[in-house]
């Protein structure tokens, strides 16, 4: 199974996993297809979103659809690079690189009054 989880501080730019202080966790997982340019545009974008516009701990899985296409299908996706925040509910997904942040976090449900004062 190719499902990767992105970690804070690891050696990767793009990995960002919040340690749970009790907080609701917030849970996304990005449908990449491995290592093409808006793949990996997508996951530095979101990083970046994480980091500078989410105040409580969050969860990023990465899913490789070249490597799992049948949990992409049995998921609905069909296009990459896509995000979908699983909870807290509703479910979210957007398509795309991501480098829109302002599509990106009001389709989310971010809004910038929760930006955390980084960035």
């Amino acid at each position: 199974m190719q499902v990767e989880k992105m970690k804070k501080g690891s050696d990767s730019e793009t990995s960002a996993v919040h340690a749970n202080d009790g907080e609701a966790t917030t849970v996304f997982r990005l449908y990449i297809a491995d290592q093409t340019v808006a793949s990996l545009q997508a996951q530095s974008n979101l990083n970046v979103i994480c980091l500078s516009y989410l105040q409580g701990p969050y969860d990023v899985e990465l899913v490789d659809i070249l490597n799992e296409p049948l949990r992409a299908l049995s998921d609905g996706i069909i296009v990459t690079p896509t995000l979908v925040r699983v909870s807290p509910p509703p479910i979210r997904q957007i398509v795309g690189n991501l480098c829109d942040t302002e599509a990106v976090l009001q389709t989310l449900g971010l809004t910038e009054s929760e930006k955390n004062g980084k960035g």
